[in-house]
């Protein structure tokens, strides 16, 4: 035992250097003293170290060092309400904090984070310039556009030390006015000008509810735009309301875009973006005859039979509840006269800018899409932004489970290999618990392909089990098969 405790604390260099503890040496030294005693010993464990591991070795992910709680915390009757919310507690997506604000859990956080890839590279597409502005925003910008008064309490207020008082932005137009203002005049030259960010925005909600849907914070994406007039201003309008589909496109859920109220943010022009859904706060009017798609509270019956006139047809609406994810502004020159934002013409001119900003719930279209695909039980994600692609699931104890789980790190390995999926496997290691009782667990998660090596998967030919959930379809395929379906997965 002496010689024992003296390895155990035994460190190699490389774990000195990185300093991180190595307890490879001490745990074969475990091992081989339980074996000796006669006791049953799992030969793959998690390993502690990296020393001598390939690239994809080190990329494995095991599902028993996740964050979660695997359905311990039970489920309310999800029946009601709002169903993703209920699924997303359930999964450990999320976490309630308190009233309004929420936790995002690792797998919520990894949905996110491609989300936010895919808006990126589409605002980058457009000629966006992506940016970072202060969550505290100066009272007297909101007091100079109106703003302070008219927005209400849903407007979160402070004063700090020196008495300033501030708000945490719910949008950053004001802002973003004034920092262009703080340059101008600009060249004509140099517009039109795109601008965004993606952050946390804040809003005093009197009945958060629905989880992501409608809380007190939110990551939100918003942008800023300046031209030279009016006629540039609805092309810089268009493009990014181009570029909102091909986001959308690329999720592939189906939305609806549709003609809407310009509220207290203002302007002459808007449309939105919505995720048909029972849960939705906003009711669409909807003609599959003429295609008119409009926002109830802007639609009255002048407009819709004016509207529905001018195709020649008769009018049969429809309404629709919808989650709104998204909504593009024209501003004109409400904001950068307020703020001088202004550029030179051609003759030296100065003149006034003409804006649009353009918002995208970023929290809100991740729980929305989970909304419209999932069922009463089972969660569903856009298989774009699925936290993780793939689940191996290997026999459990008493079955040959070192040949399983051995086979189960090389498929891992080289599924990891292929570019859509580095980082994108996971290994069910919790053999004590059934297959049966894994593969439901990973189905109500939501990964999108669960493959399960039962007896086929040691015969000759080695066939294995893949499962789609989107599909709901059961094949069992050859390694060279597998890996031909995997490398066509697509992800961000």
């Amino acid at each position: 035992m002496l010689v024992f405790r003296k390895v155990q604390s035994l460190h190699c260099l490389k774990c000195v250097r990185q300093r991180r503890n190595c307890s490879s040496v001490a745990q074969d030294l475990r091992k081989n003293e339980s074996v000796a005693r006669g006791e049953k010993t799992n030969s793959y464990q998690v390993p502690h170290s990296d020393h001598g591991r390939s690239t994809a070795a080190r990329r494995r992910r095991y599902v028993s060092t996740l964050f979660q709680n695997f359905g311990q915390n039970q489920p309310k009757d999800l029946s009601s309400g709002c169903r993703s919310h209920q699924l997303m507690l359930y999964n450990d997506v999320v976490a309630h904090c308190h009233p309004g604000g929420l936790h995002l859990l690792p797998f919520g956080q990894r949905a996110m984070d491609k989300l936010i890839r895919i808006i990126d590279s589409e605002m980058e597409a457009a000629g966006g310039q992506k940016i970072s502005m202060p969550t505290l925003a100066p009272a007297e910008f909101w007091k100079k556009s109106g703003r302070w008064e008219s927005t209400g309490d849903e407007l979160f207020t402070l004063k700090d030390r020196h008495e300033q008082e501030y708000c945490l932005g719910p949008t950053h137009e004001e802002v973003l006015t004034s920092l262009f203002a703080a340059v101008s005049p600009v060249s004509y030259r140099r517009l039109p000008q795109m601008l965004y960010q993606i952050t946390r925005k804040f809003r005093d909600e009197m009945a958060p509810k629905h989880g992501l849907l409608r809380g007190r914070e939110f990551e939100m994406k918003d942008m800023y735009t300046f031209d030279v007039d009016e006629q540039s201003a609805m092309r810089t309008y268009e493009a990014v309301c181009d570029a909102y589909c091909r986001i959308f496109d690329r999720i592939g859920v189906g939305y609806v875009k549709a003609q809407g109220t310009t509220g207290n943010i203002g302007g002459s022009l808007s449309h939105e973006f919505h995720y048909p859904a029972k849960v939705g706060e906003d009711t669409l009017l909807l003609c599959d005859r003429c295609g008119l798609q409009i926002n109830k509270e802007l639609a009255d019956g002048v407009v819709r039979e004016e509207l529905c006139k001018e195709q020649g047809v008769e009018c049969r609406l429809t309404e629709t509840p919808a989650i709104e994810v998204g909504h593009c502004f024209y501003l004109g020159t409400k904001y950068s006269s307020v703020f001088s934002a202004t550029y030179t013409d051609d003759a030296g001119k100065v003149r006034t800018t003409h804006m649009g900003c353009y918002g995208l719930g970023v929290t809100r279209v991740l729980q929305a899409t989970v909304e419209v695909l999932s069922t009463e039980r089972q969660l569903r994600w856009p298989a774009v932004i699925a936290p993780y692609q793939v689940c191996i699931i290997p026999q459990m104890e008493g079955f040959e489970e070192e040949l399983y789980f051995q086979l189960a790190e090389e498929i891992s390995d080289q599924l990891s290999e292929l570019p859509g999926l580095r980082g994108e496997v996971v290994i069910d290691d919790r053999t004590q618990f059934t297959i049966g009782r894994r593969q439901y667990e990973a189905s109500r998660l939501g990964y999108p392909y669960i493959l399960i090596l039962g007896k086929k998967a040691l015969q000759k030919p080695s066939l294995i089990e893949v499962q789609e959930t989107s599909t709901g379809e059961t094949s069992f395929l050859s390694r060279e098969q597998l890996m031909n379906l995997m490398s066509t997965v697509k992800t961000v």
